[in-house]
């Protein structure tokens, strides 16, 4: 269907307005929330995904398209929740106690939204019990934390052995990354997963989540 490739393309140049109008003509013309959602906006999402991924654009032009996504969604959000049209999952993000850094989790948040999970975004500076307490009040099934400072790491550590604790590990998942952050110190604290860049956060959780 030509609109939603529209709806696509201008998504990936970033263009809000454009992506509105076509949304609101879209629904007009009676093209389901869901074709919309799927065919048009993340399937632009997933573009700007791959392109991010290959160094092709950068972070301004992510949070462009993110921006046009969102004037989309925000169109056809009611109609979803009337069709019931499932998300992939809730995910909690947040930046670890003591650590104040959010530009990378943030543009996971934009990633993981564009893939068609739920997001639920604690900010910076949250604990182990935080993130436990969200993921168990939203029943996500996936918690996503990040780092910068070497100093704040081990808070990641206390987070896999409180799921250990309460025997929640493997029913609620973990994934962490940021600049310090490597496979080996996921492996060797027991975390799930390990993600690299944003890109890669979106391909790990689906794999969790077997999506």
């Amino acid at each position: 269907m030509e609109i939603l490739t529209q709806i696509k393309d201008y998504l990936c140049q970033g263009d809000d307005q454009q992506v509105l109008q076509l949304v609101i003509k879209a629904i007009q013309e009676k093209i389901s929330a869901k074709e919309i959602l799927e065919k048009g906006l993340l399937a632009g999402m997933n573009i700007i995904s791959e392109r991010f991924k290959n160094h092709e654009i950068f972070l301004p032009d992510v949070l462009l398209a993110s921006k046009a996504m969102h004037a989309g969604l925000e169109q056809i959000k009611p109609l979803l929740i009337d069709a019931r049209v499932p998300s992939l999952g809730k995910v909690v993000l947040g930046t670890v106690q003591g650590d104040l850094h959010d530009i990378g989790k943030n543009l996971v948040g934009i990633m993981l939204k564009g893939a068609g999970f739920e997001v639920i975004d604690l900010g910076k500076g949250i604990t182990p019990e935080k993130f436990l307490e969200a993921a168990q009040a939203q029943q996500a099934r996936v918690i996503g934390m990040s780092a910068l400072l070497t100093t704040t790491m081990p808070v990641m550590q206390k987070m896999v052995l409180l799921l250990k604790e309460k025997d929640l590990q493997g029913k609620i998942k973990t994934i962490i990354g940021g600049a310090p952050v490597t496979e080996a110190y996921a492996r060797q604290i027991g975390a799930d997963a390990y993600a690299y860049d944003a890109a890669n956060a979106v391909e790990k959780i689906k794999e969790l989540i077997k999506v």
